[in-house]
């Protein structure tokens, strides 16, 4: 069997779409002349390509008549437009993300989200640093060029301490995504498990999330149990008391603990495939864009990307976690 091809993939992402909008009809507005959907197929492409000044975007699409074709315009966007409507997508992409983790799982059952691991990922912002004794204080140094004043720091037990933002993601025991939220870098896990509890528990519904102990609240613990979801964590400042040790007696029966064990290996795969998606292989996985509006619609959209790569690798019988072929096709 031959490997897809371009018209492949946009055939396999349009479809998906279609399915989405079906379901959340407000997700494609009428009043835009280039759809979502179009503008999530064309800013993939230009991903994989490294294109993302947005005056070039344009330059590249009025140079290739068949990519206007198969986008089905008759003329490009304005740099202006593609700059606003990249901007605007991070909401449509989030969702559309949430539904093709929910709706793969009908297609293949290693996609299903019975057992999910969630973890954040660090990336550095694209730019010089804004160490934090003068962006407390908002003061700009003079030579300081190219700044990103949205980023923030956070620290990484592997990369240390990173000026930018923070990748969010849910994903399942193939390391199939479920879930992105893109938050500034100082954002805690804890808030953003918070804002996406509604979804994890009366959603996706599943029977475990296996999380490190940035996650573990003991009311979040309790709360989730009641909704029926184990929240698997070390929990180390949770020990005294019945249900702390009943806690933890639970979390180190052989299935659980197994989970809490590979919880890293399920999911920094997913974190590396992403950081490819973007072209960055440096160790602080440095952005192409700047801004939390751009680096939202970048990251999701890589995010996407892994979902569609293993998605028809699926379909065409290839390695579950290759995006080779992806990049091959789209580049």
């Amino acid at each position: 069997m031959n490997n897809p091809t371009l018209t492949d993939y946009v055939h396999v992402l349009c479809t998906l779409f279609e399915q989405f909008v079906q379901a959340n009809p407000a997700y494609e507005s009428q009043l835009y002349t280039y759809s979502n959907q179009r503008m999530i197929v064309l800013f993939t492409i230009l991903q994989f390509r490294r294109i993302f000044k947005f005056k070039a975007q344009r330059r590249w699409l009025a140079e290739h008549g068949e990519m206007l074709a198969l986008l089905g315009w008759a003329t490009p966007p304005h740099r202006t437009t593609l700059s606003r409507r990249y901007k605007q997508l991070y909401a449509v992409v989030a969702a559309f993300v949430q539904f093709v983790g929910q709706y793969a799982g009908e297609l293949d059952e290693r996609f299903r989200q019975k057992h999910l691991v969630a973890d954040k990922s660090p990336f550095k912002a694209l730019g010089p640093v804004w160490h934090q004794k003068d962006r407390v204080v908002g003061r700009l140094p003079a030579k300081l060029r190219n700044l990103d004043t949205d980023a923030t720091w956070t620290k990484s037990g592997y990369q240390g301490w990173v000026y930018g933002y923070g990748l969010h993601v849910t994903c399942n025991d193939a390391a199939f995504p479920a879930l992105v939220q893109v938050e500034t870098g100082s954002v805690a896990e804890t808030k953003v498990i918070d804002e996406q509890e509604t979804v994890l528990l009366h959603h996706l519904r599943p029977q475990t999330v296996a999380a490190d102990n940035s996650y573990a609240q003991a009311r979040r613990i309790r709360r989730w149990a009641q909704a029926g979801v184990v929240l698997l964590s070390p929990a180390y400042k949770w020990q005294q008391g019945r249900y702390a040790q009943a806690y933890h007696r639970y979390r180190k029966l052989e299935a659980n603990a197994e989970r809490l064990r590979h919880r890293r290996t399920t999911i920094e795969p997913l974190f590396d495939l992403v950081a490819k998606v973007i072209g960055t292989a440096a160790r602080q996985k440095q952005l192409p864009v700047k801004g939390l509006s751009n680096v939202r619609t970048c990251l999701a959209l890589a995010t996407l990307s892994v979902q569609l790569a293993m998605i028809v690798n699926t379909i065409w019988g290839l390695p579950l976690r290759n995006i080779s072929t992806l990049t091959a096709a789209l580049a």
